[in-house]
């Protein structure tokens, strides 16, 4: 059974899921692929992993650079999982590309991979804005892609470059 929590953001309302004891979800309300790794048999709980990703969002909000991750369990196939891992690397005010991320991709596990594959493994992140799937952008530097809507990927960018 997964567990929920709420949490209001400036930039909305924010669901987050836990198996327990890790971070599993955490979605813009009504954000494409909502939820998409919910077990429909939840029940909403107080946990300590919210607590954490409370406090994470809170920092985040209020233009600070959070200096700790709380416990991720990502639950995807072996290419978003490894697409998501770099992701958590990308440094709070950079960006990168889908190009580049397929680049990397391709020179750890020395299979080509396509801009395009890379563009459906962000955008199905199941735990947005901690694993930074906003902070891709497109070849031309372009707001392409974010499943929590383009307004509020302007709006997290703009956030973290006050800070960077």
């Amino acid at each position: 059974m997964d567990f929920t929590h709420r949490y209001e953001s400036p930039l909305g309302a924010i669901t987050m899921a836990s198996d327990g004891e890790s971070l599993t979800g955490l979605w813009f309300e009504g954000q494409e692929h909502f939820a998409e790794t919910l077990d429909p048999e939840n029940e909403e709980r107080t946990l300590p992993v919210f607590a954490e990703a409370d406090r994470w969002l809170s920092l985040y909000f209020d233009g600070e650079i959070p200096d700790f991750t709380p416990p991720l369990a990502l639950k995807g196939t072996e290419f978003r999982r490894a697409v998501w891992e770099i992701l958590l690397a990308i440094p709070y005010g950079a960006t990168t590309t889908y190009g580049e991320i397929a680049e990397r991709i391709a020179r750890l596990n020395g299979k080509k991979s396509s801009a395009r594959a890379v563009g459906g493994a962000v955008a199905r992140n199941p735990v947005s804005l901690i694993v930074p799937c906003h902070r891709v952008v497109g070849a031309d530097g372009s707001m392409t892609g974010y499943a929590g809507g383009i307004e509020r990927k302007v709006k997290l960018l703009e956030l973290e470059k006050k800070k960077a």
